[in-house]
């Protein structure tokens, strides 16, 4: 089965590369996701069996100052891969977010609650997920929450480099949410895929986090434990550390559902931190 996958260097994308290195991987040289056309000409010369999208605008405060070019990249050229599949019949698998919700409450996010993203990354992203609903092919939209990994920049490898440098940090404890290992969410949209192949009828959205729920206050408690840095956590409120985009207080999901139709379960990400810890000290 030939597999193509927008995106090179990402945290997903390089999961993904470790996976399945047969792979067609497209980067911004060939496949520029703020040129939406480049993107459905490549899966149209390409002519993939499944078509995985792991790129997108990412920096979300920047986004507030860049929407018109996050909306391209996170709206448009998703729906015009969407597009392009459904005309081959290809199924294609879309990484979404939490931040298409409100994040308001405390009860896990089901796919089917209502959205009403807060700031312009959720905005961008909501796009996307509807084009691609839109184009009416064979899909699954994955979102997913707080990505980690041995590779790129993320939560981790920001605690990490403060731990070391500092005796005490203040993380934001109001935020609650489930870290997800970037290599689960490579094998869970290869999975999908191979399902999606099969049982085209699976159709639709899903969610996929880590598991426990936890704040970034103990979630960085956690990190430095592990790596056995002596670093302490002093809790803040999200009030206490203002940034340009709102960021949602719950990012639960509720993965039911794609326990029940993908035989799927929440990654556990204390595992998976450790996995993470492991890769970073043999790189």
């Amino acid at each position: 089965m030939t597999t193509l996958v927008f995106g090179t260097n990402g945290q997903v994308a390089t999961e993904l590369r470790l996976a399945r290195p047969d792979a067609i991987f497209l980067g911004r040289d060939e496949a520029d996701l703020s040129d939406p056309e480049t993107c459905a000409a490549a899966i149209e010369a390409h002519r993939p069996d499944l078509v995985i999208n792991a790129a997108a605008y990412t920096t979300v405060d920047r986004a507030e100052e860049q929407e018109a070019l996050a909306y391209i990249i996170n709206g448009v050229a998703p729906g015009r891969m969407a597009e392009a599949a459904a005309q081959l019949g290809t199924p294609f698998v879309h990484i979404s977010t939490d931040y298409v919700f409100d994040g308001s409450g405390t009860r896990p996010w089901a796919p089917s609650d209502a959205v009403c993203p807060q700031n312009a990354y959720g905005r961008t992203k909501l796009a996307g997920e509807d084009a691609v609903r839109a184009a009416g092919g064979v899909h699954a939209i994955l979102r997913t929450s707080w990505v980690v990994s041995a590779h790129g920049a993320n939560f981790i490898k920001t605690m990490l480099r403060l731990g070391a440098e500092r005796d005490g940090l203040a993380i934001v404890a109001d935020q609650i949410g489930g870290p997800t290992p970037a290599r689960d969410i490579a094998a869970a949209c290869l999975h999908i895929g191979d399902v999606l192949c099969r049982a085209p009828a699976t159709s639709g959205t899903y969610h996929f986090s880590g598991a426990p729920s936890v704040s970034w206050a103990d979630f960085a408690r956690a990190i430095f434990d592990s790596a056995e840095l002596d670093c302490a956590v002093s809790d803040i409120p999200t009030s206490d550390y203002p940034t340009p985009a709102a960021r949602p207080l719950n990012s639960r999901l509720d993965c039911r559902t794609t326990n029940e139709v993908f035989g799927l379960s929440q990654p556990d990400w204390p595992s998976g931190l450790d996995k993470i810890l492991k890769a970073l000290k043999e790189a």
